[in-house]
């Protein structure tokens, strides 16, 4: 498998070396396990003849133009995690020219992959739009006002679309790799898990802090503190309005539109934050219930396995180790 990974300046380190570590270790192990050939020839790739990461590192990189048309172009993410500095990266000049690299590769049906921040470069070149895509949480309110005609579910960690893979926060460039391995070799895609002790992550939602999602809009700051306080009361779309004076439509047009979820789902992010933290200290389960809103513990239980795939016990082990 040809694999062509573009980066650019200010690239976010652990990404890019996620990727290029993740598959040299495929290649090592296969033979390793007698495969004669390596799985994957990788070529580190850019719009300017050397690039400096983000903490300073330089490095050479083969001019993207000049490269024979790979199977999968990589996009790692750029360390911009602040949505003013991402917007002024992405009119960068070599980002503009590398946008417009990714558009050619496009047409000739290279399959085009992005992790974390790397999915604003797909998006902002248009290879997403009415497809389904994911990305890093954090910047999930910035991205669905940039790209509103991609259908984003942030809470997923890898989105397959045909020949359009798209990956979560940071550490989703391991899982983005994780998943190209698999594709040369589910055996091998195993065996480098094993190595590089990679778990296997479906979902970003048991990361997700509803705090610093909140701050992206004033109207969803607001509910967010109407929310915390009326955890314990359960959820009413009628009263918080009411408390926030705006009508019923506009609190579910705002925080669909923000946070691409109900009101009542992003409470239920709330009610999931709070019992995690009570569960880690030791309370009563039917008292945490209590404190979210629940009548009684079962149903807090199914909540919490229904979000973060684990049950009571698991939870408590987890997060006291």
């Amino acid at each position: 498998m040809r694999l062509t990974v573009l980066a650019l300046d200010g690239v976010f380190d652990t990404g890019l070396t996620v990727l290029l570590d993740t598959f040299s270790t495929a290649n090592e192990l296969a033979v390793a396990q007698g495969i004669e050939r390596p799985l994957f020839d990788v070529k580190l790739v850019g719009v300017r003849s050397q690039i400096r990461t983000a903490i300073g590192l330089a490095a050479t990189v083969e001019a993207a133009a000049s490269v024979r048309r790979p199977d999968w172009v990589i996009v790692p993410a750029l360390n911009a995690k602040q949505p003013d500095r991402l917007v002024d990266a992405l009119g960068r000049p070599d980002v503009v020219e590398g946008l417009a690299q990714l558009r050619s590769w496009h047409a000739d049906g290279v399959g085009m992959a992005g992790a974390c921040i790397g999915t604003f470069l797909l998006a902002e070149a248009g290879l997403l739009d009415g497809r389904e895509a994911t990305t890093t949480w954090s910047l999930a309110p910035l991205f669905r006002r940039r790209y509103p005609d991609v259908k984003l579910d942030d809470s997923r960690m890898v989105i397959a679309s045909e020949r359009m893979i798209t990956a979560g926060a940071m550490m989703g460039h391991l899982d983005l790799a994780l998943w190209l391995v698999r594709q040369a070799s589910p055996q091998m895609a195993a065996l480098v898990a094993r190595f590089m002790l990679i778990d296997r992550r479906s979902s970003q939602a048991r990361y997700i802090i509803p705090d610093h999602l909140a701050h992206a809009d004033p109207l969803i700051e607001r509910f967010e503190r109407w929310a915390r306080d009326n955890l314990a009361s359960g959820f009413s779309l009628q009263e918080a309005a009411s408390a926030l004076a705006v009508s019923t439509r506009t609190l579910q047009r705002r925080t669909e539109a923000v946070l691409g979820k109900s009101p009542l789902a992003f409470f239920q992010d709330m009610r999931v934050e709070r019992a995690q933290h009570l569960v880690s200290i030791g309370q009563d389960l039917e008292k945490i219930a209590g404190e979210v809103g629940y009548a009684d513990s079962a149903t807090l239980r199914t909540l919490l396995r229904r979000r973060l795939g684990r049950g009571v016990r698991e939870l408590r082990t987890e997060l006291r180790s």
